[in-house]
Parts: C-alpha cells; sequence; structure tokens
C-alpha cells in the first residue's frame, strides 16, 4: 500500500472507520468501535474476507484507539505507513470553508463551536485529540460536513431574527451532509461527461438522515439543514421542518422541557413517529399490508420532498440533473418512482425498469425524453474524505 489512510468517525460512544489507498482507492479496512465508555465494548474489523470481533471494556475513546492501532498491527494492515488520518468533523461554522490540517488552534475552535453541535463536536474533538496521541507522528487532518454549504448566498442562509441577535451567537443556516453532497454531484459530471461547473444539480441524500442541495455550476446555493441538521426533509427519527411555535406549545400544553422537546423531535419522530418503523423496508411492507398509517406516513414523506425539490428547481430557473443518493435514495425505487411521478408535469420521465433494477453502480433512471436528467449515485463520504484528506496533505 503506497498511500494509506486511516478515516475516522467518531461519536459519543463509537468511532467508525476505514483505510483506503488514497492512489488506488482500495478500501484495505474498515470496522466498527462500540460501546465505549461501557462494560461491554466491541471491536468490528474487517481485512479482506477476514473478520474480527474483540470484546473488552473501553474506557475512552484514547483506550479504543490504542486496542485498534494494535489490532492493526497484529491482523494488519500496518499503520506504521500510514500517510495521514483524516477526521469527519461535523460543524465547521463559518471558520472552516474547506478541508483542513489540525492543530492546536483548529481543535480549540471546534470546541468553541460546540454548541451549535453539542452531539456531534464534543466526540469527534475526543477523537481527534485520542487519534493524535497514539499516532503522533502522521498528519491529522478535519473534513467538515458543513464545509461544502459555505458558498450558499447571503439570501439562503441568513435566517428572519433579529440581526444583532443573530450575528452574536452565529445564528444561520450552515448544512450538512456536504461531503456527500459534494462527491455525488461531482460524480453526476463525470458519469455524463460534462464540466462540474456546467451543471444545475438537484441531490437527494435520503438516508435516515435526509437533506436536499441546490448546487448551481459546481456551487451549493440552498440546501434543508439548517443551523442543526434537524431542519428539512422527515428523517428516519427526525421531524424535518415543524412551526417554531410547536416548542412552546409543548411547554404550555405539556410542560415538556426544552431537552425533552429536542429529544421528541431528533429521536421520536420522523418516520419512526409516523409509520412506527424507519427501515423503508419495513414501512413499504406495512403499507402493502393495508396499514393507512404507514401509507400516510409514505404520502407526507414524498409531499415533503416535492416541496422542496419544487422550490429547488425555482432557485435554479433551469435543473440539468436530480440525483438520488444514500441508503433510501439508492435502494427503494418505491420512493423514486412516487416522487418522478409526482414531477411529471415539469418534464421529468421515468423508466420505470430501469428504476427498479438494484445497482451498486451510478446510473440514469430516466427516459431519453425527460427534461431534466434522473440518477442513482451511490454515496461513498469515505472516498470523499480519503480524497480531501490527500489534497491537504499534499498541498
Amino acid at each position: 500500500m503506497a498511500k494509506p489512510i486511516l478515516l475516522l468517525n467518531c461519536g459519543s460512544s463509537s468511532i467508525k472507520y476505514q483505510v483506503i489507498d488514497a492512489e488506488t482507492e482500495q478500501v484495505a479496512a474498515s470496522g466498527l468501535i462500540q460501546r465505549i465508555g461501557e462494560a461491554g465494548s466491541t471491536i468490528d474489523h474487517e481485512v479482506g474476507e477476514a473478520e474480527h470481533h474483540i470484546e473488552e471494556p473501553f474506557a475512552d475513546h484514547a483506550a479504543a484507539l490504542r486496542e485498534l492501532v494494535s489490532l492493526f498491527a497484529e491482523v494488519g494492515p500496518d499503520l506504521s505507513q500510514v500517510a495521514a488520518v483524516g477526521h469527519r468533523c461535523v460543524h465547521g461554522g463559518t471558520r472552516f470553508s474547506k478541508t483542513t490540517l489540525i492543530d492546536e488552534s483548529v481543535v480549540d475552535a471546534m470546541r468553541e463551536l460546540s454548541p451549535l453541535a453539542p452531539l456531534h463536536n464534543p466526540p469527534g474533538i475526543q477523537g481527534i485529540e485520542a487519534a493524535r496521541a497514539v499516532l503522533p507522528d502522521v498528519p491529522h487532518v478535519a473534513i467538515f460536513d458543513t464545509a461544502f454549504f459555505t458558498t450558499l448566498p447571503a439570501e439562503a442562509y441568513t435566517y428572519a431574527l433579529p440581526t444583532e441577535l443573530a450575528a452574536a451567537h452565529h445564528i444561520r443556516k450552515y448544512g450538512f451532509h456536504g461531503t456527500s453532497h459534494s462527491y455525488v454531484s461531482k460524480k453526476v459530471a463525470e458519469f455524463l461527461g460534462q464540466p462540474y461547473d456546467s451543471l444545475n444539480q438537484i441531490v437527494l441524500h435520503l438516508g435516515n438522515g435526509a437533506s436536499v442541495s441546490a448546487i448551481q455550476q459546481g456551487k451549493a446555493v440552498e440546501t434543508s439543514m439548517g443551523l442543526t441538521p434537524l431542519a428539512g426533509l422527515i428523517m428516519g427519527t427526525r421531524s424535518g421542518d415543524v412551526d417554531p411555535g410547536l416548542h412552546a406549545y409543548l411547554g404550555r400544553v405539556l410542560g415538556l422541557g426544552l431537552d425533552e422537546i429536542d429529544a421528541l423531535l431528533n429521536r421520536q419522530s420522523g418516520m419512526l413517529g409516523l409509520a412506527g418503523a424507519t427501515d423503508f423496508r419495513d414501512i413499504n411492507a406495512k403499507i402493502q399490508a393495508g396499514d393507512k398509517r404507514a401509507a400516510l406516513a409514505m404520502d407526507v414523506y414524498i409531499h415533503r420532498l416535492l416541496t422542496y425539490v419544487g422550490a429547488y428547481i425555482a432557485v435554479l430557473g433551469q435543473v440539468d440533473a436530480l440525483t438520488f443518493t444514500a441508503g433510501v435514495g439508492e435502494n427503494d425505487f418505491r420512493v423514486r418512482a412516487h416522487l418522478i411521478k409526482r414531477l411529471a408535469p415539469l418534464g421529468f420521465e421515468l423508466d420505470e425498469a430501469v428504476n427498479e433494477v438494484r445497482s451498486k453502480e451510478p446510473r440514469v433512471i430516466s427516459t431519453a425524453n425527460s427534461r431534466v436528467t434522473v440518477l442513482v449515485v451511490p454515496t461513498n463520504e469515505e472516498l470523499a474524505m480519503a480524497r480531501e484528506t490527500l489534497a491537504a496533505i499534499s498541498q
């Protein structure tokens, strides 16, 4: 392996990781560490066809990463030649508009931004500090979810709040899933053989988390997530857009505190709240069995998609490509069919037979007569992170 890149995605009690050869772009290893800080911590590590499982308590991220480095030394691949470590960082605020080499000032800035992402930035910082301790002699790089959306114009990112209040507390739309939207939109241009800066695109990242972006000639100009990842589309357990007055209403009527309301909207709502399930295979099975609750949930989900796509068509003025990606977008042909049929009056035309074919490859699912090219493009955030990391250390 010429240039192995270790990629880390740290949660509050987990670390998802991959090792990618930056030259061949092949995955050399991948895995997941879970239940950090609990008695039942585990590592599931894959190298080629081999799978390794470890059950051992890890007190913190540093202990987990020390064990992971030992595991790499034992079963491979060898991390002694690692070129860099890339860290997925959720919130970069307005401070970070691109992938950045990590030093103490970057870590300090991420701490300052933690109030904007209290569930994500603190564990990310823990992972960075732990990884720098166990791999101190290689560059560490921060890849920010928000960076792709720093090109949003002021008319798109500004909230109608008192100007001084918003400025003092950094309240604005930031957008998330930027690594995926960037990767997929560039892949679309490559697949269609068109210059990236010549296309107007709408990208639908539909997974347990979901977002949509409008990309005008290579620059993001709108996106559905906002100050936090809660805004926008309906997601697995997140409500997406609701009336802001709902918070006060729930406080007055039910006596719920802010943390309880936040938990309700982030973890108990979305498709889980509407249909009683988050997996679209289960939801489709419920619909086919005559479950009216699940059928309504799907109608609400598609309606929200439709309203955002319609708005972004208006923002862009003219659209060349609409692309589905992520778990639901790549795998649920029914969701794709429902949406494109609703867009038929705008000149969208679906090739139903092609749409129903399962594939892991990029593909066009619209007909030759469709006014807009509709595609399915699998996302690969880890590969995008590896490319960003390599670019950062090569400057």
